[in-house]
């Protein structure tokens, strides 16, 4: 496992990539912000609203990354 290589399976990293955009659309939507809305924490609604929407960034492109170099070592 030392080599540089993920040690996940194919559906491991398309789960990752699926929950990053599960969080995407959930900052897109503004669950986020209806939700501290609710439990009265409305200041802190943008500030986390960016801090989820760019972690879920990073993880859509760090899955995505993962799964195409899977696949392109696949078939190459």
């Amino acid at each position: 496992m030392s080599n540089g290589h993920s040690s996940c399976g194919i559906l491991g990293l398309f789960l990752g990539f699926l929950t990053g955009v599960i969080w995407l659309l959930l900052v897109t939507l503004n669950v986020f912000t209806t939700l501290l809305g609710l439990l009265t924490l409305g200041a802190l609604a943008p500030i986390l609203n960016i801090v989820f929407g760019l972690i879920s960034f990073l993880v859509i492109i760090v899955f995505g990354l993962l799964i195409f170099k899977k696949v392109w070592r696949q078939y190459k």
